[in-house]
């Protein structure tokens, strides 16, 4: 869901795929996501309740989660036609990619995306108490995988004792053209097959990292979107190192912004700062 805010507030045309609870909550989010431009046409909507995430900031950032059956979890097909012959980029993880019935359901449908598919696995080891069926799914996702995006505290827990170029060294060898893996305020590497390229992150004073890696990832789709890529994973691969030094500094931007205020609360794309090269 922040990626789908994030893509539509930088003016780029995003649905939203997922069972949504009819509870108090889901009202909430269905209205959040209405109100943010979000194509809901391939939403489903259901009865169970809304999976809780709790952030606690004391006595440091950590997450509770209450989602046993829960509506996330009982997505049991997608109507992909609802939203139009695209082209579409199709992007997953965190929760969907491993919870209920849900996870099976993505699996399939990223098995048969015509287009690019992205993938950012988002790990939250408090909440997997199967690594095998995460690994599954995971495994499945990165096999279609064109646009693959991790945290350095991801690939940690993914691949532990790996460091992060060996990490994209491996991922290179597969079916992802492009490598992503933030370093938190270190500021963002990519990878691609001809090398990689760093970039530092901006001084900005935190207020909250919840959303930050989710606005990154959805600045790098609408990049890629913008270059008008979206139907063409062929020429995706074919993009030099260079070109992506532009989308890259977007992505740290625009998750610096979300970390200086509260909430998961990605830029519009006024609120980017002049010459970014991001006009549409």
């Amino acid at each position: 869901m922040n990626v789908a805010v994030a893509c539509a507030r930088l003016g780029v045309p995003s649905a939203f795929v997922g069972r949504v609870s009819t509870d108090v909550h889901g009202e909430a989010i269905w209205t959040f996501l209405r109100d943010n431009g979000v194509d809901l046409r391939a939403c489903q909507r259901g009865p169970e309740a809304t999976a809780r995430a709790i952030v606690e900031h004391t006595p440091k950032l950590q997450f509770r989660f209450e989602g046993t059956g829960t509506a996330d979890t009982m997505l049991t097909s997608v109507e992909m036609d609802r939203l139009g012959r695209g082209p579409h980029i199709l992007h997953g993880g965190t929760l969907g990619m491993f919870r209920g019935r849900t996870a099976e359901t993505l699996a399939r449908l990223a098995e048969r995306h015509p287009g690019i598919v992205s993938v950012d696995p988002n790990v939250r080891p408090q909440i997997i108490d199967d690594p095998a069926r995460w690994h599954h799914y995971h495994n499945r996702w990165l096999a279609r995988a064109h646009i693959y995006r991790a945290s350095d505290e991801d690939l940690a827990w993914i691949w532990p004792g790996r460091g992060g170029a060996e990490c994209a060294a491996e991922l290179l060898s597969g079916n992802p053209s492009v490598v992503f893996i933030t370093h938190g305020e270190s500021g963002a590497t990519v990878y691609t097959p001809d090398g990689e390229l760093s970039a530092d992150a901006e001084a900005v004073e935190v207020a909250d990292e919840v959303g930050a890696g989710d606005t990154f990832a959805a600045a790098i789709l609408a990049s890629v979107w913008k270059l008008g890529l979206a139907g063409d994973p062929e020429g995706l691969g074919r993009m030099e190192l260079a070109d992506w030094r532009d989308a890259l500094q977007l992505a740290i931007v625009a998750a610096g912004i979300t970390c200086s205020r509260p909430g998961a609360d990605p830029p519009r794309l006024a609120e980017l700062p002049q010459g970014m090269g991001f006009e549409l």
